[in-house]
C-alpha cells in the first residue's frame, strides 16, 4: 500500500526523520518501569507486610489504588499526548515515579505509604504501555504494528528481569533499602532515555477520516460497544491470571508448579505478540476482534471443564498466554484501526479506562466470588460468559472499522 504525502508528514517519515533511539528506548524503560514500580511489589509484598504489621489486604489495597489512579489518569494524559508529544509526559512519570518509590520506601505509616502509591498510579499513567502507544502509533504511522510488537515483546521480560532482581536484592537489604535500590534504577535508566531519546519534532496529527456521521467518536455507538466489550473482557482476563494458581492448586498441582504453568503462560503471551502481526494482515479489525475476544473466554471455559492431567493443564494456561498477548497488540491498535491516528492518546484514554479499573478490581473480585460460585471452576466457566458476551458487544463494532479500512485500500 503506498504511502500518501499526509502519512508522510504524520509518521514521521519524508520531511521528518523517525526517532531512531525512540524503539531502543521504549523498550529499555518499559521493562524497567513495569519491572520495578509493577512486579517488584508482588516480590517485597511479605516482606513488607512482616515487617511492618500491615496486614496484606492492606497493602494490596495501597497497590489496587494506584491502579485505579492510572486508570482515571490515563485520560487527561492522552490529551496532552496528543496535543504535545511524549518526551514531555514520559520524562516527568520517571521523575515521579523515582520519588513515589522513595516516599513508599521512607513511609512512616499506612497513610503515607497510600500516598506513595498514589504518585506511583501517575507514574503508571505516564510511562507504561498507553503512552509508549500513543508515541509509536504516530511516529510509526502504517508501520506501527511492528513498532507496538517489539515494545510489548520488550516489556513482557519486565518480569522476567525484575523478580528475580528484586529478590536477589531483598536477601541482602531491607524491603525500604530494596525500593530505595530500585528507585535509582529506575531513575537511570528511564529518565534520561525518555529525555535524550524522545527529542524528536512531534508531527501534526493527520486529519480525521472523513465520515458522514456528526456523532464524536467517543459518544458513538461502536465506540461505547467496544468500550465494554473490552471492560468485560478485560475483567475476565485480569481474573483468570490471578485465579490459574489457585485453580491448579485446586485440581492437586504443588505452588511450585502451579506457579510454572503461571510463568509459562507469560512465556506463552510473549509468543501470541509475535503473532498478531500476521493476524493483522489477514483478517479485518471487527474480526479479529471477536475472534480474539472468544478465545479467550474458550480457554477460560477449558479451564472450567478439564480437570487435567495436569501437563494438559499446563499447555492451557500456555495457549491462554497466547491469546492475552494478542488481546494486549489489539487493544494497542484499536483506536488507529477503526479512526485513525488524529485523537489516538485522548480515545486511547477514554476507551482503556474503564478495562483498566476491572482490570485493577479483577483479582478481589475473583477471590470474593471463587467461593459463593462453588470453586474455582465454576468462577472460571461465569469468566467464560463474560467473554462470551464481551464478543456478541464487539460484533457491533464492525461499521466503526469499514470507513477507515476503505481508506487504507484507496490510499
Amino acid at each position: 500500500m503506498p504511502h500518501t504525502q499526509a502519512d508522510a508528514a504524520a509518521t514521521g517519515t519524508g520531511v521528518r526523520s523517525r526517532p531512531r533511539a525512540a524503539l531502543p528506548a521504549l523498550c529499555a524503560t518499559q521493562i524497567t518501569s513495569w519491572g520495578i514500580v509493577y512486579y517488584a511489589f508482588p516480590v517485597l509484598l511479605p516482606r513488607l507486610t512482616a515487617d511492618t504489621g500491615w496486614s496484606t489486604n492492606a497493602a494490596t489495597a495501597a497497590f489496587s489504588l494506584a491502579l485505579l489512579v492510572s486508570a482515571l489518569a490515563g485520560i487527561p494524559i492522552g490529551r496532552i499526548l496528543d496535543r504535545r508529544g511524549p518526551r514531555a509526559v514520559m520524562t516527568a512519570g520517571s521523575v515521579l515515579g523515582t520519588l513515589a518509590l522513595l516516599v513508599i520506601a521512607t513511609a512512616p505509616n499506612l497513610a503515607v505509604f497510600t500516598l506513595g502509591w498514589v504518585l506511583a498510579g501517575l507514574t503508571m499513567a505516564a510511562t507504561f504501555y498507553p503512552p509508549a502507544f500513543a508515541a509509536l502509533t504516530r511516529w510509526w504511522g502504517p508501520d506501527r504494528i511492528r513498532a507496538l510488537t517489539i515494545v510489548t515483546l520488550a516489556g513482557g521480560l519486565a518480569s522476567t528481569v525484575f523478580a528475580p532482581l528484586t529478590a536477589a536484592l531483598a536477601e541482602h537489604l531491607s524491603w525500604r533499602a530494596t525500593y530505595v535500590a530500585l528507585a535509582l534504577i529506575l531513575a537511570a535508566v528511564t529518565i534520561p532515555a525518555h529525555a535524550l531519546a524522545l527529542r524528536a519534532p512531534w508531527p501534526p496529527a493527520p486529519p480525521s477520516p472523513p465520515s458522514t456521521d456528526r456523532t464524536p467518536v467517543a459518544r458513538s455507538r461502536p465506540f461505547l460497544l467496544l468500550a465494554v466489550a473490552f471492560t468485560l473482557s478485560g475483567f475476565a482476563m485480569y481474573a483468570v491470571v490471578m485465579g490459574v494458581i489457585p485453580l491448579l492448586t485446586e485440581r492437586g498441582a504443588s505452588a511450585t508448579t502451579a506457579a510454572w504453568a503461571l510463568g509459562l503462560g507469560g512465556a506463552g503471551q510473549t509468543l501470541g505478540r509475535t503473532l498478531y502481526a500476521g493476524l493483522s494482515t489477514r483478517t479485518s479489525v471487527t474480526t479479529r476482534t471477536v475472534v480474539l475476544i472468544a478465545l479467550g473466554g474458550a480457554t477460560s471455559a477449558a479451564f472450567a471443564l478439564v480437570p487435567g492431567p495436569m501437563p494438559l493443564l499446563i499447555t492451557l494456561a500456555v495457549i491462554a498466554g497466547v491469546v492475552r498477548g494478542n488481546l494486549t497488540l489489539l487493544q494497542a491498535t484499536a483506536v488507529a484501526d477503526r479512526w485513525g491516528t488524529t485523537h489516538y492518546g485522548r480515545l486511547s484514554g477514554l476507551l482503556g479506562a474503564p478495562a483498566h479499573i476491572a482490570g485493577a478490581l479483577a483479582p478481589w473480585a475473583g477471590a470474593a466470588l471463587a467461593g459463593p460460585l462453588g470453586g474455582y471452576p465454576h468462577l472460571f466457566a461465569a469468566l467464560a460468559s463474560l467473554s462470551v458476551v464481551a464478543a456478541c458487544l464487539a460484533l457491533g463494532t464492525s461499521k466503526a472499522g469499514s470507513t477507515q479500512t476503505e481508506i487504507q485500500h484507496r490510499s
